[in-house]
């Protein structure tokens, strides 16, 4: 198939580009500098543009048979009203630009990232496709940016709404900032550590996409998480295990919220999320457990 991605340069993005082009699929990037891609596959074409804009890059769109955005500035950064605008702003216009795109084209596959803080704080209740939305902050982005892109379904097209929770892999995302910290032996649980922490391994991430993308009966939201559901105080034990490092120290609840803010709040709190449309599906993980998924980005 042709792919044509949105935010291959990124952590997730740049482990999607070489996954697909390994599988001999055709792809189109969508990217602001092309310095920033090192794979020089004869399979791989480049398109220099910026997703939060209409462009000449949406002419390429009608090339793919498959389109999948992953755009969206960070998360993990202290919160204000500037912030929280880019925030929504870069998933939600990305998303809008794609549909422009697609809707005088013949039927597509859309494939759209987007997160499971949908679903907001849950505490203890168990979470799949079917559950409705939270309140707070990432709740409200999420629910935007659904909406966007389900806005291709009226113009005759499938769309995938891929929830991802914590994307754990090597030279990138939340292990990057753990994995110094734990393996200095000062890593530690957040808060009571009681607080459900939904995960996935970045290979299994970016296998999922190409599955779903050949699943012509998945659509609608997924949860791209692995199946083992664990706490922050499991993922902390699992990391103290794998490292062979003491994991003793504890961050403080109030602590995060001054340091962090809002964000503090957010590391607090959890969904406890199944993957229930991926596991119907039939879909095989490589990484179910997090001990294994850690041992595997060790050694890497």
């Amino acid at each position: 198939m042709k792919y044509f991605i949105l935010g291959g340069t990124g952590f997730v993005g740049k482990q999607l580009l070489d996954f697909l082009l390994e599988q001999g699929e055709d792809v189109t990037a969508l990217v602001r500098d092309e310095s920033k891609v090192k794979n020089k596959s004869p399979r791989l074409s480049l398109v220099q543009g910026d997703p939060l804009k209409k462009g000449d890059w949406q002419n390429r769109v009608s090339e793919a048979d498959v389109v999948i955005n992953l755009v969206g500035s960070p998360v993990m950064t202290r919160w204000n009203d500037k912030s929280k605008k880019l925030i929504e702003s870069s998933r939600v216009d990305s998303t809008n630009n794609v549909v422009a795109a697609m809707k005088d084209l013949e039927p597509r596959t859309f494939i759209c990232a987007n997160a499971v803080g949908y679903y907001g704080p849950r505490s203890d209740e168990r979470v799949d496709e079917n559950t409705g939305p939270g309140n707070d902050f990432l709740s409200h982005v999420a629910v935007k940016w659904q909406e966007a892109a389900q806005a291709a379904e009226k113009l005759g097209h499938r769309v995938v709404v891929s929830r991802f929770p914590a994307v754990l892999g090597p030279g990138g995302g939340a292990m990057a900032q753990m994995l110094p910290v734990f393996r200095l032996g000062l890593g530690g649980k957040l808060g009571s550590g009681r607080q459900w922490f939904p995960w996935v391994h970045i290979l299994d991430l970016v296998r999922a996409l190409h599955f779903m993308s050949a699943k012509e009966d998945i659509s609608g939201p997924v949860n791209v998480c692995a199946p083992q559901e664990i706490t922050n105080e499991d993922f902390t034990r699992a990391m103290s295990r794998v490292l062979k490092r003491p994991a003793f120290f504890k961050v403080p609840g109030l602590a995060l919220k001054i340091i962090y803010g809002e964000v503090g709040d957010m590391l607090l709190t959890g969904q406890r999320c199944v993957p229930a449309v991926l596991q119907k599906a039939g879909f095989e993980y490589m990484f179910p457990e997090i001990e294994k998924a850690l041992a595997d980005i060790v050694r890497k």
